[in-house]
């Protein structure tokens, strides 16, 4: 039910210059109230005066007035509105109950134009009136939406389940190339261990003796400074690894971060300043308004005598204000310098006690609101803020992997060039070589062919490594992936059943309801009335495109009726009855009414123009509605209203403002 109603709260409906009323006031309880009296009774205007309290347009100003003005209190609210009769026609103002009547206009304002009501006598499209208040518009962007989000995420859900087949195989590789590696290393080292031990002292001959030993000098000092290189080279990988496995788990948690739209930002922003404001303006008022009360009850407990010496020099005086209010005679408005009952100063000090109330409330209202907007501004802004940290910690991270990239590839350079040193030394060895330094060459030649594998290798698994950490790093992401992916899916299927879901819950309503009605009312020969849904979208939501269910069903309303001797056979609307088909307009728009959950937003339904129903049906019909709907507003004649039950309220003599 509407906020601020109580299930059990009265409603006070007053009407000025509405229709044919010129003043009106009626009291409204939970259940039923009759309107009763013959035509031209302003019955029907007292309807729309109604109508108009709760939102709706429909209505119309007094023949003989240019402004009418309805208010309707329920519960601890008071809707006001102004209608005017200008030269472009019939102009509304202020607060009604409802911001957007659509709903009611179709399924809670039954008079006798009722859209749903004549859909049904007239034949009408029946799916297109209960669908009317749903925007296939949005629910359409809606499940594109959610739709392309689907396919984003399966398609990386795809792209991920592709690299969990490669990795195995990947680390395969990077284990073989580790192992051919380190049996490279075992062999190199082991050469160089035998160059290390191997003695050089032999009887060279004296004239190739001390360049042939600056070169093996040299030689051995570029190989010393290539090793050291390459365990540069080595140490550069393992940090790479390292920086990228942690730009992989950054990158994972700046996606399974919720998204924070900037523009929902200055949106809070907006909302929070116009609250804000309106508060500072409350709290202002609230200071002169506490100001004047103050003075007022100041002034009647007789303080103030300057001013009340003053009002009492006045010609109109009628003595001591003081004296006059102790006595319980008149006393002097210091505003105005009229005499008045203290009684009814009294009563506008209530009435501005109860107004400083009024506001306060509303400001406690504005502050549960601030609150509420300053929590959520919060979260977002926390959820920016650390989106924002996680992209500079990347951006910072991607620097660093970059730098060290470009290390090591200086590395790889000064490598090559050391690789390339190594071989010019080992040929100016040769040239210098005798028969005693060969096997010392051959073992240089050895390790230099074994350098140039150890090379390869490590360049090699640098690669594979790199691949790995990519590909682990999306991996990684797959838990939350899938995590949206359930997420979007439930949202697609909640839009995808959304009509499917109103239209079964329409029929359903609709057919029960008018079994229940047909064996209460009892007509000749109708055995059945019911909604048949046609034509609907196929059984498995995965499969079902936007527009197909925005296009939705087909409704068709079946008539089956059955002769003297017990043959049943089916008939059309056309040939029902005029009261028949009253009952079935109205039940279908009591259908509309219990699908879309009007009585949320608006608890009243307003029966009129009921003449073609016999008085008893009447009276069953309405029991039978009082049931459904917390506030049931029917117009009868008279006789039919005697058919009703004593218990149900009356409301007699519109137009003078009485009611019983």
């Amino acid at each position: 039910m509407h906020q601020g109603t109580a299930p059990d709260a009265a409603a006070t409906l007053a009407v000025e210059n509405i229709g044919g009323i010129d003043a009106a006031t009626a009291e409204l309880h939970p259940g039923v109230t009759v309107l009763a009296g013959r035509n031209a009774t302003n019955r029907t205007s007292f309807l729309k005066a109604m109508m108009a309290a709760l939102g709706s347009d429909w209505t119309a100003v007094k023949g003989d007035a240019k402004h009418g003005h309805v208010s309707l209190t329920l519960g601890e609210e008071t809707y006001e509105r102004q209608i005017t009769r200008t030269e472009d026609g019939i102009v509304s103002s202020g607060n009604g109950l409802l911001a957007d009547p659509t709903l009611a206009n179709l399924f809670a304002f039954l008079l006798e134009d009722n859209e749903a009501r004549q859909a049904v006598v007239r034949g009408d499209d029946l799916r297109d009136i209960i669908m009317r208040p749903v925007d296939t518009s949005e629910l359409r962007r809606d499940i594109h939406d959610a739709e392309e989000r689907k396919a984003d995420i399966d398609a990386e859900l795809d792209a991920i389940a592709e690299l969990k087949q490669e990795l195995p195989a990947l680390e395969q590789r990077r284990a073989a190339t580790q192992s051919e590696i380190a049996d490279v290393r075992e062999e190199l080292a082991a050469v160089e261990d035998r160059l290390d031990e191997r003695d050089l002292t032999v009887d060279l001959t004296q004239s190739n003796t001390d360049a042939l030993e600056t070169r093996l000098d040299e030689l051995r000092a570029t190989r010393e400074e290539l090793r050291r290189v390459r365990a540069d080279i080595t140490s550069e990988q393992e940090s790479l690894s390292a920086l990228r496995e942690e730009r992989g788990r950054l990158a994972a948690e700046l996606a399974g971060l919720p998204d924070a739209p900037a523009d929902r930002l200055e949106e809070l922003e907006h909302r929070l300043s116009a609250r804000r404001e309106r508060k500072r303006e409350l709290s202002t008022y609230t200071s002169r308004l506490q100001t004047i009360i103050g003075f007022n009850e100041e002034f009647i407990d007789g303080e103030h005598d300057r001013i009340a010496d003053a009002l009492g020099r006045k010609p109109e005086s009628v003595g001591d204000i003081t004296d006059q209010l102790y006595r319980g005679s008149k006393t002097t408005c210091w505003t105005c310098g009229s005499t008045v009952k203290p009684a009814r100063f009294e009563s506008t000090l209530d009435s501005l006690r109860q107004h400083r109330q009024e506001t306060f409330e509303e400001i406690d209202e504005l502050d549960a609101e601030i609150s509420e907007l300053t929590e959520e501004k919060a979260r977002i802004t926390e959820t920016v803020d650390r989106r924002r940290e996680l992209a500079d910690t990347i951006d910072e991270v991607d620097a660093e992997i970059e730098s060290r990239q470009g290390t090591l590839s200086n590395l790889r350079e000064r490598r090559d060039n050391l690789s390339a040193r190594v071989a010019d030394l080992e040929a100016e060895v040769t040239e210098l070589r005798s028969a005693e330094v060969d096997e010392v060459l051959d073992l240089h030649s050895e390790a230099n062919e074994l350098e140039f594998e150890l090379e390869s290798l490590e360049s090699t698994l640098e690669d594979i490594e790199e691949e790995i950490a990519e590909a682990e790093a999306e991996i990684r992401r797959d838990e939350q992936l899938v995590a949206r992916r359930e997420s979007v899916v439930e949202e697609l299927i909640d839009l995808r059943t959304r009509i499917d879901t109103l239209e079964t819950e329409a029929t359903t309503a609709f057919n029960e309801r008018m079994a229940d009605l047909l064996d209460i009312l009892d007509y000749e020969n109708v055995e059945r009335i019911w909604l048949e849904r046609l034509d609907g979208p196929a059984d498995s939501v995965a499969t079902v495109d936007a527009e197909s269910v925005i296009e939705g069903s087909e409704f068709e309303l079946h008539v089956v009726r059955s002769t003297d001797g017990g043959t049943v056979y089916e008939d059309t609307v056309a040939h029902l009855s005029e009261s028949e088909r009253a009952v079935t307009g109205l039940v279908f728009a009591l259908a509309g009414y219990l699908v879309h959950d009007v009585a949320e937003q608006v608890p009243f339904m307003l029966l009129d123009s009921l003449e073609a129903i016999d008085a008893e049906r009447i009276a069953d019909l309405v029991e039978y509605f009082a049931t459904e709907v917390p506030y049931l507003v029917v117009a009868l004649l008279p006789e039919d209203a005697e058919a009703l039950p004593e218990r149900y309220d009356r409301v007699r003599n519109i137009g003078q403002s009485q009611s019983q």
